[in-house]
């Protein structure tokens, strides 16, 4: 394609976006406005709920003044998926889910949604190398999970107002 006709790509295409109302979520006004500081998350009971919440609460802001409130569950499953011949595991992915609502404060269902994901690890190192491996893996996973849900919210509840 030559350069002229690369210019004229761009500027249509620039020109089709300009045209399709398309507001950036994290822009003033944008559809994360309604989410910011205004969601109250159940407080966590296990490690992975802490690593979810405060990764939810990083994306959307600590509650000043909550509208809505977020439950969740979360399912978690280890699996081994590298055998060695003599039947030892030295890698493993945990798959995640997290079951979550969103409601407001006189408890009618806003919206709700599943994020599902992965992440393994190696367990060829030292014992103390692959619990840290597994702890790193399920801090990860929960990162994963939270940023999906924000996604979800974002699409749905953030263009309600």
């Amino acid at each position: 394609m030559s350069w002229y006709k690369r210019r004229n790509f761009m500027a249509l295409t620039g020109a089709a976006l300009a045209g399709c109302t398309f507001t950036p979520a994290y822009a003033p006004g944008g559809p994360a406005a309604t989410l910011q500081g205004a969601v109250r998350v159940d407080s966590p009971d296990t490690k992975n709920g802490f690593d979810l919440v405060e990764r939810l609460e990083e994306r959307l802001g600590r509650p000043d003044a909550p509208r809505y409130n977020l439950s969740y569950r979360i399912e978690t499953d280890r699996i081994g998926v590298g055998v060695t011949p003599e039947n030892a595991i030295t890698r493993y992915h945990l798959r995640g889910r997290v079951i979550w609502q969103l409601t407001d404060l006189a408890g009618t269902k806003v919206t709700e949604g599943v994020a599902d994901s992965f992440t393994a690890w190696s367990a060829t190192g030292s014992t103390v190398a692959g619990l840290s491996a597994e702890e790193d893996a399920a801090y990860r996973l929960m990162r994963i999970l939270a940023d999906q849900m924000v996604t979800r919210l974002l699409a749905s509840v953030g263009t309600q107002g």
